[in-house]
């Protein structure tokens, strides 16, 4: 309930979610700078703002929660491939999606049959 409070846009909220989200802000003073962080990462995805990446880890790594630190310096490692996805209109969804269709095919045929059978099912549209 609290993350769809946090992860919502202030305007999206009814008064009375703003009024609770207010409350619980007063009570724990970290989830203000946690919606801040949240809110500004949600919109670098939402409308490709790879090149805002940097100043999103800066802010990140500044912060006094561990977590959101360390979801910082994991994205830092691979910085490269993140603001490629965060700015390219390319995606390896479709990849992935048979990808995990042929493992599935494996995992469900292993031990059951022949090399052959498990090629010709590949093979066959879903």
């Amino acid at each position: 309930m609290i993350t769809g409070w946090i992860m919502r846009p202030r305007e999206n909220l009814p008064p009375r979610e703003t009024h609770a989200l207010e409350q619980v802000r007063l009570a724990c003073p970290d989830i203000t700078n946690t919606r801040d962080l949240a809110c500004a990462f949600a919109v670098l995805v939402r409308h490709r703002r790879g090149h805002l990446l940097g100043e999103w880890i800066r802010q990140a790594e500044g912060c006094d929660l561990r977590s959101i630190r360390s979801f910082a310096s994991f994205l830092r490692q691979g910085i490269d491939a993140v603001t490629a996805g965060l700015t390219l209109s390319y995606s390896s969804s479709v990849v992935e999606g048979h990808v995990c269709r042929i493992k599935l095919l494996q995992r469900t045929m292993y031990g059951l049959a022949s090399f052959t059978l498990l090629r010709a099912r590949i093979l066959t549209p879903p």
